[in-house]
């Protein structure tokens, strides 16, 4: 896969963050998201996804060509940086923190989404509706809390139309890191990437699409989990 696919794969990727803004925006349809538990739905559903993912393309390429020691090492790397990247910004509780947590878990998956193109596989394109899946719902929420914080649109929209342009970036990254160097680099660079993205589903997505005394939206993250697992076959 060329390297201005990949990118252009991982900026749609990230427009669904300032798409899943502007549904917000749009009263009628916010209240029946909200009635229905639709965002939560989406939430666990790209979650789900993004496990599948991991389970069953990244890990397994990561440890075909990393030893167990340097898998473990990438692996919990990536999960304790996000953690401490994580930990710190909720101390800050900003604006400006909410906005580096949206970039924070986006730049991650779109270096795998860049690693993974650099290898040619055709999961890129299962990634990118994973991600996009997962971004949506993302942008839903954090518009609603950041709202709140500063109750300024221009600059708020202008924070949002901007975090797309890390999908590029985060891509570029990871398509020239394995292009440059060997298997064993790239399968690091993906368990690396899945350490932190398996933090972030745990703690970030998952805890956020609870609600109380609704089970429902739950089953979106079977439902996300099965559309990887039949991608997958597909693919393979």
């Amino acid at each position: 896969m060329t390297l201005a696919l990949t990118l252009s794969l991982a900026f749609a990727a990230g427009i669904a963050i300032p798409a899943g803004a502007f549904v917000y925006t749009i009263t009628s349809v916010k209240t029946i998201c909200l009635r229905h538990n639709i965002d939560s739905f989406v939430s666990y559903f790209g979650g789900g996804a993004l496990l599948a993912a991991i389970a069953l393309v990244l890990v397994p390429y990561g440890i075909e060509h990393v030893s167990v020691l340097s898998a473990s090492a990438a692996f919990l790397t990536g999960s304790l940086l996000f953690w401490q990247l994580d930990s710190r910004l909720k101390r800050v509780g900003s604006p400006a923190s909410q906005f580096i947590g949206m970039l924070s878990d986006f730049i991650p998956e779109a270096i795998l989404l860049g690693a993974a193109a650099a290898t040619g596989s055709n999961i890129v394109y299962l990634l990118v509706v994973m991600i996009a899946l997962q971004n949506m719902p993302e942008g839903f929420a954090s518009y609603h809390e950041m709202h709140k914080s500063t109750g300024s649109n221009r600059w708020l929209w202008i924070m949002f139309l901007t975090v797309p342009l890390a999908g590029p970036l985060g891509a570029w990254l990871g398509y020239s890191w394995l292009s440059m160097n060997s298997a064993a680099t790239g399968g690091a660079v993906m368990l690396f990437s899945s350490g932190g993205i398996l933090y972030l589903i745990f703690n970030d997505i998952a805890p956020r699409a609870h609600l109380k005394n609704h089970e429902f939206p739950a089953i979106g993250a079977v439902s996300g989990f099965l559309l990887g697992m039949v991608g997958t076959m597909f693919i393979h």
